[in-house]
């Protein structure tokens, strides 16, 4: 029996960014509600008033960027926006996932269904018949400078309404002329605004940080968790996670963290046989992760308020308000996102560096009672050296992607567009780095397990027990030498499956309390 999935409506509904990737994962559904259409309907008539009109309104009767003051007849309407969309699809580079561009599509669709933008309800169906029915335009990475809009990208995207660019159906990339073809879908024929509604918006940049954004909750679960197991391994103390010290500090990233720590460790064996130990302090790695991961964690959360408010934004231009009130502004500006784009970046860089750290200290950890390089038998053996040589590497590689692309300008169009916001690029970015920071987190996650084999038999928690057992059943433990990049690219699989976060959220919850710091799911526990 199918399960019955659940309904967004473009238009109405408030889309935060779970509903965002649901829809585009097939998840749940999106529909056009009928208050929604008569926006659109009503919106439309404006658009046909004015074209038909003598005054001159930007995109609907003009030409764009540094020909608005060219006006086009009533007759040619229709040609400009065609061209539009032809003249604008001029990006280059490896093509976007399809997840992204149907992501894209679904953001559009939602801010289209607001009623500001002057589009027919035909042309926002077709674009949902090819979210529904995952015939995908083929869109170019590069091309943006984030500021009128993501135009390139967009112009690509929506080129297949016009019958031209290329689609992903059937898993083929094919002309969209044979896609129709085959279908029986003619091309739409575009009326006034409709082109430039299309690609003036910041979709691009909104879609590539949505998926930022949810790869990066990942990565900040899974350094959390990971580096609770290093925390064990190197019999580090957890009274730097107490949270009568955080609330002196009280920044919610860290007491996040600090809270998730608490619970990750609770029930070790490992640290309470370390308990008296004459350490006095642990090196800021483990001492500090609160802090660093909580700051990481605060600007995840920044990042998600500017996405909150940008997913339910209209952001083309000119917006239609009366029907004698069409506003040209710059609601398509790229600034807004550009600046948490650029401000998560540094914060998903600064995880890495500090597990590289802790990776190092696990190669080092002989005063936790673990062999150097974490390997009984060095010498014949080179144990772990070189996985921490990985980390490093791909440490300076985040730093060298570190620079703000939103501190740069290239004015465009002959200087009617003198600042742009390079958000696209910033969005893009941000990927590499999550990219990066996955496979450094794989690096610390194998040694930590590796860590955690030398105290036995010793347990840590349930939690973390369950997490180990979870590593264990896929990379075995290293008595020799053997190609770690097997074990590596297992790790970094099993960080982006997701599995240990769903593992220690259940395994926290049947010991009854919540992993992430709430109120226990058990009183008194």
């Amino acid at each position: 029996m199918k399960t019955k999935k659940e309904v967004f409506h473009y238009g109405n509904d408030h889309l935060d960014m779970d509903t965002a990737l649901a829809v585009a994962e097939g998840r749940a559904d999106g529909q056009i509600s009928l208050e929604a259409a008569d926006r659109i309907r009503a919106a439309e008539a404006v658009v046909k008033h004015i074209a038909a009109g003598d005054v001159s309104v930007y995109g609907i009767n003009t030409g764009f960027g540094t020909l608005c003051s060219t006006r086009i007849s009533a007759k040619d309407t229709e040609l400009l926006q065609h061209n539009i969309l032809r003249s604008h699809s001029c990006g280059m580079g490896p093509a976007v996932s399809r997840n992204i561009a149907r992501l894209m599509m679904i953001l559009k669709v939602h801010a289209l269904s607001m009623g500001h933008s002057g589009v027919r309800l035909e042309t926002v169906e077709r674009i949902l018949w090819h979210i529904n029915s995952q015939v995908i335009p083929v869109v170019p990475s590069q091309g943006s400078v984030g500021a009128s809009g993501d135009l390139a990208p967009l112009a690509h995207l929506f080129l297949p309404l016009i019958g031209r660019g290329e689609v992903w159906w059937k898993d083929e990339r094919v002309p969209t002329a044979k896609m129709l073809k085959q279908t029986g879908l003619e091309p739409l024929q575009l009326g006034p605004k409709e082109g430039l509604a299309l690609i003036n918006g910041t979709q691009f940049i909104t879609a590539h940080a949505v998926t930022a954004w949810d790869r990066m909750r990942n990565c900040l679960d899974h350094a959390d968790i990971i580096a609770a197991m290093s925390v064990e391994a190197l019999l580090g103390s957890s009274a730097p996670f107490s949270e009568e010290l955080h609330q002196l500090r009280p920044y919610r990233g860290t007491l996040r963290v600090a809270g998730r720590l608490r619970n990750l460790l609770r029930g070790s064996e490992m640290l309470a046989s370390h308990a008296r130990c004459g350490r006095v302090q642990d090196p800021y790695s483990l001492r500090c992760i609160p802090q660093v991961h909580g700051a990481s964690r605060n600007a995840w959360i920044h990042l998600g308020e500017a996405l909150d408010v940008e997913m339910n934004a209209v952001t083309d231009n000119p917006l239609i308000f009366a029907p004698d009130r069409a506003v040209s502004g710059g609601n398509f500006h790229g600034q807004p996102l550009a600046l948490p784009l650029d401000y998560a970046t540094l914060a998903a860089s600064e995880l890495g560096n500090i597990s590289d750290r802790r990776s190092y200290l696990l190669l080092d950890g002989e005063a936790a009672g673990l062999p150097k390089l974490l390997m009984k038998s060095t010498g014949l053996n080179s144990g772990f050296m070189i996985p921490q040589y990985l980390s490093a590497a791909l440490v300076s590689e985040n730093k060298s992607l570190c620079f703000p692309p939103s501190a740069d300008s290239i004015p465009t169009s002959l200087g009617q567009e003198d600042h742009v916001s390079m958000g696209s690029i910033s969005a893009r970015r941000l990927h590499t780095v999550l990219d990066n920071l996955e496979r450094i987190l794989a690096v610390e996650l194998v040694l930590a397990a590796q860590g955690f084999d030398f105290h036995r038999p010793l347990k840590s928690g349930p939690v973390l027990e369950a997490c180990h057992a979870r590593v264990r059943r896929e990379i075995s433990h290293a008595e020799a030498d053997r190609e770690f990049y097997v074990d590596l690219e297992t790790a970094a699989g099993l960080i982006r499956s997701r599995e240990l976060v769903e593992i220690s959220r259940r395994v926290a919850a049947e010991s009854g309390f919540s992993l992430d710091g709430e109120e226990d799911l058990v009183r008194g526990v």
